[in-house]
């Protein structure tokens, strides 16, 4: 597969994927893309507008309303080669297509003895922000992440929008890639010609020596604009991204902390059961613990369905402040 190329030097994330859509299927005739509203409409989120024109509709392909349907065809048709993308409109969705996902394309080569493999794409748009509601607006990477055989792969930046999204296509397994919705207008720098990148690396993405601050999705952004606020006040922030959950890149949280000695965690999904939770046990159960100078703190969702009025929308999820003064209180124990 051809490596993503530049869209413009500051781009959207919608755009960039686009374009790394574009490059594979222009690359692959085996790549095809498939899903609710697709085609003509251009997706929910109108990240593949234009496609259907160019590549018309036996690789561009609108479904019928039914997930189970769009995973299951996916699956059948990884096994006789094809390398399907396929779109869930909302990550909520694929709560209708936990057995192709997790029962049949996760284990398939598993139980087949690495004869047959399954290499399909399953992006969904994820998180809060948009006025959703509480059918649209889960972050369900735990729901996922607890299944062997499923890669998942979480985005921060616009880059990696279609960094991330060119190795998940170029992955001989099942990946699930969950776009923050939030992500998709934002506008950042596009990968850059040539560039390139694997599964399974975390990413530093400002540098710290008092805290390291460990996020995914749309918190990386929120992590970076606090470690901003927190210069201001003394404090030196590390960021990592961890990009991909699993396989998870537990080297490069280890040798985050080791070099700052305070921990914390911050991400969108509830507390409870949240992923924050193998992060910290990555720290505790490794060498990092022996540097640990204070206590790994969460800074997580809250225990409630998302509501629809946005102030209570916003606050129920970590933001910008909540993070700053988190780290303030940790950077002081």
């Amino acid at each position: 597969m051809p490596e993503v190329e530049t869209v413009e030097a500051t781009a959207t994330a919608a755009e960039v994927i686009r374009t790394t859509i574009r490059d594979a299927m222009t690359a692959d005739e085996s790549v095809f893309l498939a899903g609710e509203d697709v085609g003509i409409y251009g997706g929910a989120f109108g990240v593949s507008t234009g496609l259907l024109e160019e590549f018309g509709p036996e690789r561009v392909r609108d479904t019928p309303i039914s997930e189970i349907a769009i995973a299951g065809m996916a699956v059948g048709a990884a096994l006789l080669g094809m390398r399907p993308i396929v779109e869930m409109q909302f990550s909520d969705f694929t709560a209708n297509a936990m057995d192709q996902i997790c029962n049949q394309a996760a284990k398939i080569r598993f139980m087949y003895g690495g004869k047959a493999a399954v290499p399909m794409v399953l992006r969904a748009a994820t998180g809060s922000g948009t006025g959703a509601a509480a059918q649209h607006s889960q972050s369900i990477e735990s729901w996922l992440l607890n299944v062997p055989g499923l890669k998942v792969v979480m985005p921060g930046t616009v880059a990696d929008a279609g960094l991330l999204l060119q190795a998940a296509i170029d992955d001989p397994n099942p990946v699930i890639v969950l776009e923050h919705k939030l992500l998709y207008r934002a506008k950042g720098q596009a990968p850059a010609s040539g560039a390139s990148a694997r599964l399974g690396e975390a990413a530093v993405l400002r540098p710290g020596k008092d805290l390291t601050i460990v996020a995914w999705s749309n918190m990386v952004q929120r992590a970076l604009a606090a470690a901003e606020q927190l210069a201001e006040h003394g404090v030196s922030a590390e960021v990592v991204d961890l990009r991909t959950l699993r396989p998870l890149d537990r080297d490069a949280i280890s040798s985050s902390v080791a070099r700052t000695g305070r921990a914390m965690v911050v991400h969108e999904s509830p507390r409870l059961g949240g992923f924050g939770g193998e992060v910290a046990a990555t720290i505790v159960e490794g060498e990092a613990f022996d540097y640990l100078r204070a206590p790994v703190r969460r800074l997580a969702g809250l225990e409630t369905p998302v509501p629809y009025n946005p102030r209570l929308e916003a606050g129920i999820v970590p933001q910008v402040d909540g993070i700053v003064q988190a780290a303030l209180e940790l950077s002081k124990e």
